[in-house]
């Protein structure tokens, strides 16, 4: 686990500090020369000169504490975690007072592999401290020590405290991934051993499946599943989606038909499921049959008045069928819950276009454009999303 490369907030300006008794003027001279070129070399970022600078210096003023803090620092910089750790107890010794010590001996001995005595001060540097160079660090370490220690929770807690307080950190999102998956791992392999053979398990194979698109073993365990318990809701609506994606890949007739059945399956067993019947509208509009798509999403949008897909789908219906009028407030009624979605900018242009708003038309384009200059053309569908409209062929950015 890679540490932040600044050493600002643990180390200290020594020439502010008397470093030998007065009278002794020689060797405060040359100990000041010393701490001024290793200063020096901190700042220019040349970090082995540095060491040299203030092992010398902590030599020539072994009682001078910030001397033991900075030389701390350096060795944590440079990967010597036990030199680091000595000598912050040699500085604490010396001065109890000065900050931040304890959370740079938890992250040394972090990397040394004590993380029971770590912990404690891991835990004071992440849930205390203001600093959030300081909290980052002992957070990101804390990961390590919880799971070194088989605290599995404590670390996917940890992860989540991280995640909200740095969201677009690369290194925080990186480790707090491994945990979620490690632990995901864990909790699968005890359903494994718990209950083999269950529908839990059967369930868990089958997503697994699908997210590798290991499309036939899938398929194969969501049957598996149904033969178990016919009525359970949400295993024709993973069935439909796998059909419909291999449909998509391969335009056999035979994936749409039975990506057909398993989403009408899934609404006769729970009405509710809004994405079984927006994807049913969805493939009526895609082979034309508008009539049949308008009252597949209209039925949905009965239920899920800001199902922002199926607005968008259901305006370019009303489009299609030569009434832009009715399609301009749902489509703007889309843009208001999603205003990046490209698509409800670029039907609400062609809508405003065909009842003669020219500025309208210009307006709503002028927006698409940016968005679709600014991302990929498709939204990327994960787990239970509906599949998202699609650009019509069309539009000309």
């Amino acid at each position: 686990m890679s540490q932040a490369s600044k050493l600002s907030w643990v180390l200290v300006c020594c020439c502010f500090f008397p470093l030998t008794a007065p009278g002794q003027e020689s060797a405060e001279d040359r100990a000041e020369k010393v701490a001024a070129a290793g200063q020096q070399a901190i700042a220019a970022g040349q970090i082995e000169a540095a060491r040299t600078d203030f092992e010398q210096l902590a030599s020539m003023t072994p009682k001078v504490a910030e001397v033991h803090a900075t030389l701390a620092a350096i060795y944590f910089q440079l990967h010597q975690y036990e030199l680091a750790a000595r000598e912050v107890r040699t500085a604490q010794k010396l001065k109890p007072s000065l900050p931040k010590l304890d959370s740079l001996l938890g992250l040394s001995e972090a990397e040394l592999g004590r993380f029971q005595d770590a912990l404690p001060r891991l835990e004071k540097g992440f849930k205390q401290t203001a600093d959030p160079d300081v909290k980052r660090m002992c957070g990101l370490q804390l990961l390590r020590a919880y799971t070194g220690l088989g605290r599995d929770t404590d670390a996917v807690e940890t992860s989540l405290q991280l995640n909200k307080l740095y969201p677009d950190d690369p290194e925080v999102l990186y480790h707090t991934g491994r945990i979620y998956g490690n632990f995901a791992y864990v909790v699968m392999l005890k359903l494994h051993d718990k209950a083999p053979g269950s529908i839990w398990m059967l369930q868990a194979q089958g997503e697994a499946n699908e997210a590798q698109k290991s499309y036939e073993e899938a398929i194969f365990a969501y049957n598996h599943v149904l033969s178990l318990d016919p009525r359970r809701p949400g295993v024709h609506y993973r069935l439909g989606r796998i059909y419909l994606t291999r449909f998509k890949e391969g335009q056999k007739p035979e994936d749409r038909d039975a990506a057909v059945r398993e989403f009408t399956a899934e609404r006769d067993i729970d009405p509710s499921n809004g994405n079984a019947g927006y994807e049913l509208a969805n493939m009526q509009a895609e082979l034309g049959n508008l009539d049949d798509a308008r009252k597949g999403y209209e039925a949905v949008l009965e239920l899920f008045p800001n199902f922002e897909e199926a607005l968008v789908g259901l305006g370019g219906v009303y489009t299609d069928s030569h009434k832009p009028e009715q399609a301009i407030p749902i489509l703007e009624h889309a843009t208001r819950l999603n205003p990046d979605d490209e698509v409800a900018w670029y039907r609400l242009a062609r809508a405003k276009r065909a009842t003669g708003d020219r500025e309208g038309q210009q307006k709503a384009l002028a927006v698409f454009e940016k968005l679709h200059s600014a991302k990929p053309l498709h939204k990327p569908v994960t787990d239970e999303e509906a599949t998202p409209q699609k650009l019509d062929r069309e539009a000309q950015p």
